[in-house]
């Protein structure tokens, strides 16, 4: 599990690993180490999608409020 750049993550493969991670930690057999480096990748991940989704959702409030701002302007 080769930590990446954030910055360099996509959504697809953050929450790829993601998955990957949570199915290591519920199917159990790891050390105690093991574990929290996992928990700590999951975070990590968590957060970069989070970012992404952030992102794309104030793209789209943007999109979505430019033809009512246009409307607007007419009336």
């Amino acid at each position: 599990m080769a930590k990446t750049d954030e910055a360099e993550v996509g959504y697809e493969q953050a929450r790829d690993e993601l998955i990957e991670v949570v199915r290591r930690l519920e199917a159990g057999g790891t050390t105690l180490e093991e574990s929290l480096a996992l928990w700590e990748r999951g975070e990590e991940l968590a957060k970069v999608c989070r970012r992404w989704l952030d992102g794309a959702r104030a793209r789209l409030n943007a999109a979505l409020a430019e033809p009512g701002e246009a409307a607007a302007g007419q009336g």
